[in-house]
C-alpha cells in the first residue's frame, strides 16, 4: 500500500547536475519507483515546497520528462556575503535565444524563447517554495515526443551511480519525508493480512472521481498548504496510481485537539447512507457544547484495512496522542479496525445511529409501532441493568422476534450502546441518552447524497467559517453577557461566574428540574455512604406523566455524589436528582470535582499549552509550529477579551515581526 502524504508536498531525494545557471510527504519502497513511472507526475503548483533546491529541481526535471520537454537553471540570485543562493528561475530548455554567432557555419536556433518555468524561493532560510508558474509552452511538447534533454540524461546518470551503491531506486521514486512522529506511529506498510481474520487488501477499491474532481483536490490542498503552514494532508494511493484514501486537517482543527481530544465521535454517515462523497469525520465537543472538526476524509472502501489507515493518518496528524473514548457506527469493519489502531480507547456505539435504522430494520414486521415502544422504553428508560434485561426478553417474547438477526445482533453488543451500560464512560454531550435528543453532523445542512467531491471543498470552506464564527460569538456572548438567573438557588449563582452560556443554560435547567423533584427521602447508610432515593414527576407522552424513582449515594466525608441516572459522565453537569441531595445536606456550592474546566469561559486560556508534548524537537519544525500555535491561541483568546487588550496585543506582534525583519537582514 502507498500513501502519499502531503503535509509539505511531493519532494525527490535524488541530487542532479544542472545545466546554466509537511512535516511529512510520500512513503515509498524499491518498488515504489516503477509504480510511478507509471503514473502521471503532478503538476508545478504555486505553494508546493521542497526541503532542498535540489529536490524542486528534480520534481520539474520528471514533470518535465513527461511533458516531453527539458529544462534549466535560467536565473539564479545569490545573497552577496555567503554565496547562498536563495531564489532561482527554472525554465524550458527553449526559453530565451542563444547569443549571435559568428561562426561560418553556425548551429541553427533551437530555442524560441519559451515562456514555460517555475520560480522558487528560499523560505524560512531551509524551505525552497514555488512562488510562480507557468505551464503555457509557444512550441509542440507531448510526452510521445521522445527527445533526448540534457536534463534528463543527468537523472539516468544519477540512477545509475545509485544503483552502484545501493539496490535499484529508479530516479522517479517519491518518498515520504516523515517526522519522527510518522515514523513510530503510521506504519504504513504493516503486512495487516497475516493477521488472524484478515482478507488481502482489494486493490481495486478506489474513490470513484469524476472528470475534474482529481485536481480539484489536489490543488485545494496545495492552496490550504500555502495560506495554512499547519496544514496537515495525506493521500493513498494503489499500485496503478489511483486514488484510495485522503485524509487532511487544518491548522484549527489540529490545534483544537489539544484542548477537546477526551471523547470524539468518528462520523460515517454519508458511508452509511451511500452519498457520493465517501465522507468520514472526525469530530469532537468544545467548551460551548458546540461539535469541532477535528480532521476529516474520503474513504474509497469500507473494509478493515482502509480503516485502519484513515485512523493511522488522523493519529499520525494528532501526534500519536489517542482519544480517551471513541465513538462509531455499528459496523464490522470499524468493530475490528478502532481496537486495533486505538487499544486504550473506549469503544462505544452511537444510540442515535442504532436507533434510526429501526424503521428500516422492524418496520415490516407486525405489531411494529408496540416493538418501537417497547425497544425505545428497555433503551431510553431502563436505570439498571436488570431493568433492561427484562424489558428487553419481554418485547422478544411478546412479540416473537427472537429469529431478527439485527436485533440479535443488537443484544450482543449491547454493552456498547446502551446507555445503561455505560455510566462509568465520560461522554460530555457527545452521545444522545434521551429519546427527543439527536446527532447532528458536522456537515449536517452542507452535504447531501448527490454532493460532488469539487461541491463540498466548497462547502467545507463555508461550513469552517461559519463554525467558527457560530464559536467565535460563543465565546464574546460568555465573556460579555450577564446570564439571567432563573431561581433563588446557589448552584446557578455559581456555575453562571464559570461557565461557558450554552453550558450554562444546559445545567440551568437541572437546577429548574429540582423544582420537579419531591420527597427526598434517605433509605440506607453504610458508613460514610448514605443512599437517598429522590422522586420525580416526568412527562411520558404528551401532557401525561409518570412518577420516577432515582437513588443518589452521597459520601458525606467528601461531599461526593452519584446518582442513578448518571447525567454527570453522560453531559458533564450534575442532574437534578444530585442536586437535590447535595442540597437537602446543606452543601451550599457544588464541589469542584464536579465543575469540568473544559466548560469554562477561558478555558483556553488556561490550559497548559505543554499538555501530552514532553519534549520538543527543535529541529522538527513541525513540532516548533504546534508549540508556538498552542501559546499564540492564548494571546489570542486573552486579546479578544476588550479592546484594551486587542490593541496590546497588535502592538506586541508588530515589534515582534519588527525584530523578526532585524534578524533576517542581519543574515544576509
Amino acid at each position: 500500500m502507498e500513501a502519499v502524504c502531503l503535509n509539505s508536498e511531493p519532494v525527490f531525494d535524488e541530487g542532479e547536475d544542472y545545466e546554466d545557471e509537511g512535516d511529512c510527504t510520500i512513503d515509498g519502497d524499491d518498488e515504489l519507483g516503477e509504480n510511478q513511472s507509471k503514473r502521471e507526475p503532478l503538476p508545478p503548483t504555486v505553494g508546493l515546497e521542497f526541503d532542498s533546491f535540489d529536490e524542486a529541481y528534480d520534481f520539474y526535471n520528471i514533470y518535465a520528462k513527461e511533458q516531453g520537454f527539458g529544462i534549466r537553471v535560467s536565473n539564479s540570485w545569490f545573497r552577496s556575503k555567503r554565496k547562498e543562493r536563495y531564489r532561482a528561475k527554472l525554465s524550458c530548455s527553449s526559453a530565451g535565444f542563444k547569443k549571435k554567432s559568428e561562426a561560418n557555419n553556425p548551429r541553427p536556433e533551437t530555442r524560441t524563447g519559451c515562456p514555460a518555468m517555475i520560480v522558487i524561493k528560499l523560505v524560512d532560510s531551509k524551505r525552497w517554495r514555488i512562488v510562480e508558474v507557468e505551464l503555457e509552452h509557444n512550441h509542440p511538447v507531448s510526452p510521445e515526443i521522445k527527445r533526448f534533454y540534457k536534463s534528463h540524461k543527468r537523472m539516468i546518470v544519477a540512477a545509475e551511480k545509485a544503483q552502484q551503491s545501493e539496490p535499484v531506486k529508479e530516479i522517479h521514486t517519491i518518498k515520504l519525508y516523515r517526522t519522527g512522529i510518522v515514523d513510530a506511529e503510521f506504519d504504513l506498510h504493516s503486512n495487516v493480512n497475516e493477521r488472524e481474520g484478515r482478507n488481502p487488501v482489494d486493490h481495486s477499491k478506489h474513490l470513484e472521481l469524476k472528470e475534474g474532481d482529481t485536481h480539484a483536490v489536489y490543488h485545494y490542498f496545495c492552496r490550504m498548504k500555502l495560506t495554512t503552514p499547519n496544514f496537515f494532508y495525506l493521500m493513498d494511493l494503489d499500485d496503478d496510481g489511483r486514488l484510495r484514501n485522503v485524509f487532511w486537517a487544518d491548522a484549527r482543527s489540529r490545534a483544537a485537539y489539544n484542548y477537546f481530544y477526551d471523547s470524539i465521535a468518528i462520523d460515517t454517515s454519508s458511508l452509511a447512507n451511500k452519498y457520493e462523497i465517501p465522507l468520514i469525520s472526525f469530530v469532537g465537543i468544545n467548551n460551548h457544547g458546540q461539535s469541532v472538526l477535528l480532521g476529516c476524509g474520503f474513504l474509497g472502501h469500507e473494509s478493515v484495512e482502509y480503516f485502519v489507515w484513515m485512523f493511522k493518518a488522523w493519529l499520525t496528524c494528532m501526534q500519536g496522542r489517542p482519544p480517551q473514548v471513541i465513538i462509531t457506527d455499528q459496523s464490522k469493519p470499524l468493530q475490528v479496525a478502532v481496537p486495533e489502531v486505538f487499544p486504550q480507547a473506549r469503544h462505544c456505539y452511537c444510540l442515535w445511529y442504532i436507533m434510526q435504522r429501526v424503521p428500516e430494520k422492524l418496520g415490516g414486521l407486525d405489531g411494529y409501532e408496540a416493538i418501537k415502544r417497547q425497544l425505545n422504553k428497555a433503551v431510553y428508560d431502563s436505570l439498571k441493568i436488570a431493568e433492561f434485561e427484562t424489558s428487553w426478553g419481554d418485547m422478544i417474547k411478546r412479540h416473537g422476534v427472537a429469529d431478527n438477526k439485527w436485533l440479535q445482533a443488537l443484544y450482543e453488543d449491547r454493552e456498547q450502546w446502551v446507555p445503561v451500560f455505560l455510566k462509568d464512560i465520560s461522554f460530555l454531550g457527545m452521545i444522545p441518552v434521551k429519546e427527543n435528543e439527536s446527532f447532528n453532523t458536522f456537515f449536517d445542512g452542507y452535504v447531501h447524497k448527490h454532493t460532488s467531491f469539487k461541491e463540498f471543498l466548497d462547502k467545507y470552506d463555508l461550513a469552517m467559517q461559519r463554525k467558527h464564527l457560530q464559536e467565535a460569538m460563543g465565546a464574546l456572548e460568555s465573556r460579555s453577557s450577564t446570564f439571567e438567573l432563573k431561581t433563588r438557588c446557589n448552584f446557578e449563582v455559581q456555575i453562571s461566574k464559570l461557565y461557558t452560556k450554552e453550558i450554562f443554560k444546559r445545567f440551568q435547567s437541572e437546577v429548574e428540574g429540582m423544582y420537579s423533584c419531591f420527597h427526598t427521602r434517605q433509605v440506607s447508610v453504610s458508613g460514610a455512604i448514605i443512599t437517598y432515593v429522590v422522586k420525580e414527576r416526568v412527562e411520558v407522552k404528551g401532557s401525561e406523566k409518570e412518577v420516577r424513582h432515582y437513588e443518589v449515594l452521597y459520601e458525606t466525608t467528601q461531599a461526593e455524589v452519584r446518582c442513578i441516572c448518571s447525567l454527570f459522565n453522560f453531559k458533564g453537569y450534575l442532574c437534578r436528582h444530585a442536586l437535590n441531595v447535595l442540597n437537602y445536606n446543606g452543601v451550599e456550592e457544588i464541589p469542584s470535582k464536579y465543575i469540568l474546566p473544559r466548560w469554562s469561559k477561558d478555558y483556553k486560556h488556561r490550559f497548559p499549552v505543554d499538555n501530552g508534548v514532553t519534549e520538543i524537537d527543535v529541529n522538527n519544525p513541525v513540532h516548533l509550529y504546534n508549540n508556538l500555535y498552542k501559546r499564540v491561541i492564548q494571546v489570542v483568546e486573552a486579546g479578544a477579551q476588550s479592546q484594551e487588550h486587542y490593541k496590546l496585543v497588535l502592538q506586541q506582534l508588530q515589534e515582534l515581526l519588527n525584530k523578526f525583519s532585524l534578524v533576517d537582514d542581519n543574515l544576509v
